[in-house]
């Protein structure tokens, strides 16, 4: 092998091992945001699990609130029924019941103070629906950011093996790609619907 061979094979293994040092370079900030829409992802996660509990809690409470309510004013038909059957002396009794009747079946469709009336429990459990169906659309972005970011570490530690350059690229596309889907994830995550 010649001087000139020697120094071209040098200069080549230099442009690689630059080269590699770059893929690297990508492999680790690949892995950083990686890391990050995993984070995100479990968080999202969690919160969607804990809403789901949440909603499906408040709607047993606003079910049995509504049974109750029902039976109270089941009561109260009744009694109306009774009062006129009723003789002088007991219809102030019977009224009153009634009357204490109608209020409890007000109280149970709505009690703005404890929060606990059958409309307040419809509005919150809608709320944490809401909360819940928001963390399941960015869990799916993050998700899809994810398997962007694992697909290119993927593709780039093949670069290195290979020397295919353009695997390197499609790995930075499927960066930006991953990056765009945390971007939703974390701004807009109803603007794509990925259900």
């Amino acid at each position: 092998m010649g001087a000139h061979e020697s120094m071209e094979h040098a200069e080549h293994a230099e442009h690689a091992s630059g080269s590699n040092k770059k893929i690297a370079l990508l492999i680790a900030v690949l892995a950083l945001f990686l890391a990050i829409s995993e984070t995100l992802g479990k968080g999202a996660q969690t919160e969607s699990i804990s809403k789901n509990v949440e909603a499906a809690n408040l709607w047993a409470f606003f079910q049995a609130k509504s049974i109750r309510r029902t039976v109270v004013v089941t009561a109260a038909e009744q009694g109306k029924l009774a009062l006129a059957a009723a003789d002088e002396a007991q219809k102030p009794a019977v009224q009153k019941q009634i009357d204490d009747w109608t209020k409890t079946a007000a109280r149970y469709r709505s009690e703005p103070e404890t929060g606990e009336g059958t409309e307040q429990l419809a509005e919150k459990a809608k709320h944490a629906e809401h909360d819940r169906d928001e963390a399941t659309a960015k869990y799916h972005h993050f998700e899809l950011a994810s398997a962007a970011f694992q697909i290119g570490i993927v593709l780039a530690s093949a670069t290195i093996i290979t020397g295919m350059m353009a695997l390197a690229y499609v790995s930075g596309v499927l960066t930006i790609a991953g990056l765009f889907m945390t971007a939703l994830g974390l701004w807009w995550p109803h603007l794509l619907h990925l259900h």
